[in-house]
């Protein structure tokens, strides 16, 4: 036998170890993910907050990147909402389209849970993007 089979034999000869770990991701850094992951899209404005974010606000609860998003987690199974603001003049089922994959493909890339729905709540329209374009025009 060669030098090469000799080396070859001997990786298929030894056992495979197996690893188990118990891994937890908090809602948090699940709903924080999802959260940067929609904020980059491009034709959402902005998060808001929707009911339940709105009291955590109220009484003292500070989730600043996780703001506009609700988690619910099922054993490995997550559903998301997002509570956005888009920009005047997209067309809100494209960009609705794009949030969801961005946010479907950060989430299980990052955690390895699977994404069961990525729902999308539009809770109003920015119109900052026109405004600013307007001053720049003007003051040209």
């Amino acid at each position: 036998m060669s030098k090469k089979e000799e080396v070859k034999d001997e990786i298929v000869e030894q056992p495979k170890v197996e690893i188990s770990t118990n891994l937890n991701i908090s809602e948090d850094v699940i709903g924080i993910i999802a959260g940067l992951a929609a904020s980059e899209v491009e034709g959402i404005a902005g998060m808001t907050l929707g009911f339940v974010d709105g009291i955590n606000q109220i009484l003292g609860s500070n989730k600043k990147y996780s703001k506009g998003v609700k988690i619910e987690l099922e054993g490995k199974k997550v559903t998301i909402d997002l509570y956005v603001n888009v920009t005047y003049g997209v067309k809100i089922p494209d960009v609705a389209w794009a949030a969801q994959n961005a946010v479907k493909n950060a989430v299980e890339t990052m955690t390895g849970l699977e994404v069961a729905a990525v729902n999308i709540n539009v809770q109003g329209i920015s119109f900052e993007k026109k405004e600013e374009a307007a001053e720049v025009a003007e003051e040209e």
